[in-house]
């Protein structure tokens, strides 16, 4: 696919200077996540406190905000569902760091890790029934019914993802079908809400939506390849963390497809021996390479960051469109 550059001569730096024209708002999302947080209960403002300073590129929280600028929509109920959407995805870290054994989250101890897996569980509970609630203070039907389908999908992936456990049959469809479902449908539910606070209409509406759905599937993509090619020390967890777990993410799949039988005794052993006894994660980096798994792989990204791209083209020109329009550059040149 030929790629569609709609703020031609600019580059990317940080995603810093690609929010700045709504970072007044995201500190604000962050005063209310923190407000939202407090509980009678000590212990869930301790752990919320914990979480909010273990960072994060609230990466969400803005696309929802710059969404709803580019859609015209001023108002102040941006503020909370940018927060009721990171209250979402947070609850989705903690279940998944249980699920998947993790101790180390952002390079810091995960929260399972510090306070065990049955407070994690509840905590996570905790912020989902809490994101519903502030979305009901809303009285906006159709965002409602939003969140909770794309809360039910989320979920959904998670069990497909523990159903495809260390299935050396998963496809380059089904892995995708589980990336929408966990992450990508999020990113578009973020931006479907600027277009129906903004009210732009069926058509925008549904173009904000499939940028969302192609920079999610992009975004997740280049967490699959950052997992064997990026720096532990500046990932904040493991090297090839995602194979030793189980997970077939694309470059394995890709590696399974062009390797041969060779590799794939490889992948079998970590699969089996959930670690890198036999074969170490070196060895594993290199053969994503020598296979052109990872060529591969990244090419697909991009061909997802070239589709949000001209996602946007059905809006005119402002900063808002533009600098959604850096966000794919980000995405495919982040190290993290």
């Amino acid at each position: 696919m030929a790629a569609v550059d709609p703020i031609p001569g600019n580059s990317v730096t940080d995603l810093k200077e690609i929010v700045s024209l709504v970072e007044d708002d995201l500190v604000k999302v962050e005063a209310l996540f923190d407000e939202q947080c407090r509980s009678d209960v000590s212990l869930v403002g301790e752990i919320g406190t914990y979480i909010r300073e273990g960072g994060g590129k609230r990466i969400r929280p803005a696309l929802l905000l710059l969404a709803c600028r580019m859609c015209g929509y001023r108002g102040e109920r941006s503020i909370l569902l940018a927060s009721v959407v990171e209250f979402i995805h947070t609850a989705t870290l903690l279940h998944d760091d249980i699920i998947d054994e993790a101790t180390t989250r952002r390079g810091r101890r995960s929260v399972n890790s510090r306070w065990g897996n049955d407070v994690t569980v509840l905590l996570g509970d905790f912020l989902y029934t809490k994101s519903m609630s502030m979305a009901l203070s809303q009285d906006n039907l159709k965002i409602l019914r939003l969140l909770s389908d794309v809360t039910l999908r989320m979920i959904e992936g998670e069990i497909l993802e523990i159903e495809r456990d260390a299935d050396l049959q998963m496809t380059e469809g089904a892995h995708i079908d589980i990336i929408k479902r966990k992450t990508a449908h999020l990113f578009s539910a973020c931006m479907r809400i600027g277009a129906l606070l903004g009210e732009v209409g069926d058509e925008r509406e549904r173009a904000i939506a499939s940028y969302g759905l192609n920079l999610g599937i992009c975004f997740q993509m280049v967490d699959d390849l950052l997992d064997f090619t990026a720096d532990e020390k500046v990932l904040g967890k493991p090297v090839a963390n995602d194979l030793r777990e189980g997970k077939l993410t694309l470059p394995a799949i890709f590696m399974l497809q062009r390797g041969g039988a060779s590799v794939a005794s490889k992948i079998t052993a970590v699969l089996e021996d959930r670690g890198f006894d036999r074969v170490s994660p070196e060895e594993i980096a290199r053969l994503a390479r020598e296979t052109g798994a990872l060529d591969q792989a990244r090419t697909l990204a991009e061909s997802y960051a070239d589709a949000a791209r001209r996602d946007l083209l059905v809006f005119d020109r402002s900063p808002y469109r533009e600098a959604l329009g850096l966000l794919p550059d980000f995405i495919l040149a982040r190290d993290h």
